[in-house]
């Protein structure tokens, strides 16, 4: 059990993956929170961030390959992994919502990516990257009501590689800029993903009170009719 304790925390350190994984890791990792609903709690933005910042050393850690190349591979582990989500939701989609929760999947976020997905449309998939929690839900429930699929393609394609080319290159850059950034990665870190996760809460402490407010009211509370 210590272990598994001890896995769970090197797999939401981003700094650790990066020294110790290396981009095989890395890959796993992006595929695995963008797709698959056990990779909901797995640190999407914080870890591309990291890796832009430690750029060079992915690179010559996998022969060489230029700094542009690396960015590539981690988008296409993303479009793969959102594939396998959709793929999942098409075939398995009606008996997720009749499942019951586990440590590794909450029913609570299929329904909050399914009503992101109502609100914003197809462009739920491109918007949903930039969130966590939401990104891993969200393209098995556009599978689950049928999506087309090359539209979800093309949102797909172009969220994954926005969000992981945004994400590392403002890594890659600020780290020129500020040579002692990697000194203060676990702030940097916390910041992100408080930033990144304050949508999230927003919604649902918000969302809470709006259906608090909205609740119907009970047939024998209603005014008589006149």
């Amino acid at each position: 059990m210590d272990q598994i304790i001890e896995l769970f925390k090197h797999l939401i350190n981003p700094t650790w993956i990066i020294e110790h994984g290396g981009l095989y890791l890395l890959l796993a990792i992006i595929f695995a929170e963008t797709g698959l609903f056990i990779g909901f709690f797995l640190p999407g933005d914080s870890l591309l961030f990291v890796a832009g910042i430690y750029g060079g050393l992915l690179s010559e850690s996998f022969f060489n390959m230029p700094f542009f190349g690396i960015m590539t591979l981690i988008a296409v582990a993303g479009v793969l992994g959102n594939m396998v989500g959709f793929w999942f939701g098409r075939k398995s989609g009606p008996l997720l919502f009749s499942r019951k929760d586990t440590f590794f999947f909450k029913k609570k976020h299929l329904y909050q990516a399914k009503e992101f997905y109502d609100k914003y449309g197809g462009g739920a998939i491109f918007l949903a990257r930039f969130l966590p929690i939401v990104r891993t839900f969200a393209p098995i429930v556009a599978g689950i009501v049928q999506m087309d699929r090359k539209k979800f393609m093309i949102f797909n394609i172009a969220s994954s590689f926005t969000w992981v080319f945004s994400m590392m290159l403002a890594g890659h850059y600020l780290d020129k800029l500020f040579p002692n950034l990697k000194n203060h990665l676990e702030w940097i870190i916390l910041v992100i993903i408080l930033i990144t996760t304050l949508p999230v809460i927003i919604k649902l402490v918000f969302g809470k009170i709006k259906h608090q407010h909205h609740e119907p009211v009970k047939p024998e509370e209603k005014d008589p009719v006149a």
